[in-house]
């Protein structure tokens, strides 16, 4: 029957959805813009300000981010504000963070125990 989706389509679905937030994260730029929207939302101009590059730059930082659902905005006039709009993906940054850690101890281990 044409247009029923089975599990493994469903589930091939879910495996995309996911794979295009972790690409919308996957630039330094885009992860101090997260990090900054988690003090509270900022325009455009505010937030150009904290990361640096170009206002068309950090436009199209925001607009991929938006379109993996991670930031919303509104406008205020002629200003638009974002916000992060699922507060839990930062639980997921300090999860990175933590992987990090464990990785730099591991391969201090390996270091020390080939005497470098």
């Amino acid at each position: 029957m044409q247009g029923t989706v089975t599990a493994s389509e469903a589930e091939e679905a879910l495996y995309e959805a996911r794979a295009e937030v972790f690409r919308a994260l996957a630039h330094p730029v885009r992860l101090k813009i997260l990090e900054c929207l988690a003090q509270g939302e900022k325009c455009v101009c505010a937030l150009q300000e904290a990361v640096g590059g170009s206002l068309p730059s950090v436009s199209r930082h925001l607009t991929q981010m938006k379109a993996a659902g991670l930031v919303g905005c509104r406008r205020e006039g002629t200003r638009i504000f974002y916000f992060v709009l699922v507060p839990c993906v930062l639980d997921t940054l300090a999860c990175i963070d933590a992987a990090i850690r464990a990785d730099s101890e591991r391969r201090a281990a390996v270091c020390a125990r080939w005497g470098r």
